[in-house]
């Protein structure tokens, strides 16, 4: 546990820094907003070491959520301050030590093959287009287009 919190906090600086220089913000606004969703992850990633049924995804989430809700003390507070982390700067660092993950696995990469690219391009595909289809309607719906 106590390297995944090490992982989590050097993804949530480079996230910060990343915040500061794309969009702006200054890394001591951004700093308690980074906090609490490194902590909402660290407690969802116990939850998960105790209760293993469901993926950690889940329990984060769930306790995202619940901190979020209007019956929860200080939900405004954590609304305001993870508010001030652009999505895009916590995606970045995640991706990055995604794919350098995915490098000690190159050799059963390899073993995949060319039918993998064909796949993943499927997936991406399909991805864009239907979350570009859902958008659409949303948009739609709201008026906006």
């Amino acid at each position: 546990m106590l390297e995944k919190t090490k992982v989590l906090a050097l993804i949530g600086i480079i996230a910060i820094l990343g915040n500061w220089v794309g969009y702006d913000v200054s890394p001591i606004k951004a700093l308690p907003g980074m906090i609490l969703i490194v902590l909402f992850t660290i407690i969802g990633l116990g939850l998960n070491t105790l209760i293993p049924k469901m993926p950690a995804v889940v329990w984060i989430s769930l306790i995202a959520l619940i901190a979020t809700t209007p019956i929860f003390p200080g939900n405004e507070w954590i609304v305001e301050k993870t508010g001030e982390i652009n999505f895009m700067a916590l995606a970045t660092p995640i991706l990055a030590y995604a794919g350098l993950s995915l490098g000690k696995d190159l050799e059963s990469f390899k073993k995949l093959g060319w039918r993998i690219v064909v796949i993943s391009l499927v997936v991406y595909t399909g991805t864009f287009l239907f979350a570009t289809l859902f958008a659409e309607i949303v948009f739609k719906l709201q008026g906006r287009f």
